[in-house]
């Protein structure tokens, strides 16, 4: 199954055009929702303080999605989508230190701009993934089992040192969602209230440092790598 595909069957057959007021309505109460979940939980989010939060009244939360369950799986769609898509650069034909560099900074970039995508996963997967584990057997083991092909090919060819491709994804996701699931632990070790842009790029860095070099590659690279952008979330109380 192609990526495309495994990303239009993670999001269902929900209509692909919407107008303009329901995009950014809908937007809006996924945005809140996301923060509702990744503080309270599944079990301790409720659908009135998430429409508090998105400045909606309860019944147009319940025009857009009909349980809080809906509600749930559509904010767990969205965040698998935006991952999922950070593969498309993981080819036979690609450089693997671009594409490896690409994929890190990508997984760092989200973490620092959508910390509270990455806690909704991690506290899915704490609980069970009773919503998405049906999900994570097919799907997704699918892509990753494809995209550790692409890793052993690489391997195989001289092009990385050996590496085990499957769990070298395990420890990507580690690496960088630590950023955001641990925040106010690595807020505190650093005597910091906040993780700024120039932690970040440190921190980037540092686990770009450790993947080139786990694979066999040169780093840094002699090319100028993209910046990223200021982060702006504060640490967890």
């Amino acid at each position: 199954m192609s990526l495309r595909a495994i990303i239009d069957k993670s999001l269902g057959d929900r209509p692909a055009a919407k107008g303009r007021i329901r995009q950014r309505q809908e937007g809006a109460i996924l945005k809140a929702a996301e923060k509702v979940f990744a503080r309270a939980g599944y079990q301790g989010a409720t659908l009135n303080e998430i429409a508090e939060t998105a400045g909606v009244p309860k019944p147009t939360l319940h025009y857009y999605f009909s349980s809080k369950e809906a509600l749930y799986r559509a904010v767990l769609d969205n965040i698998l989508a935006l991952w999922l898509a950070e593969t498309d650069t993981l080819t036979v034909d690609s450089d693997p230190a671009a594409a490896l560099e690409h994929y890190v900074r990508a997984k760092m970039r989200l973490s620092a701009e959508r910390p509270d995508a990455s806690r909704v996963f991690a506290n899915e997967i704490l609980h069970g993934a009773g919503h998405i584990g049906d999900f994570l057997r097919s799907e997704l083991r699918e892509l990753v089992r494809d995209r550790a092909d692409v890793i052993a090919r690489w391997v195989a060819d001289g092009r990385i040192a050996p590496v085990d491709g499957t769990h070298l994804f395990f420890t990507l996701w580690a690496a960088t969602q630590t950023y955001a699931d641990f925040d106010s632990q690595i807020c505190a070790l650093l005597g910091k209230a906040r993780q700024t842009a120039a932690d970040h790029a440190r921190a980037t860095d540092h686990v770009l440092t450790v993947v080139m070099r786990t694979c066999g590659l040169p780093w840094p690279r002699t090319d100028v790598p993209p910046t990223l952008p200021e982060a702006r979330h504060t640490c967890s109380t």
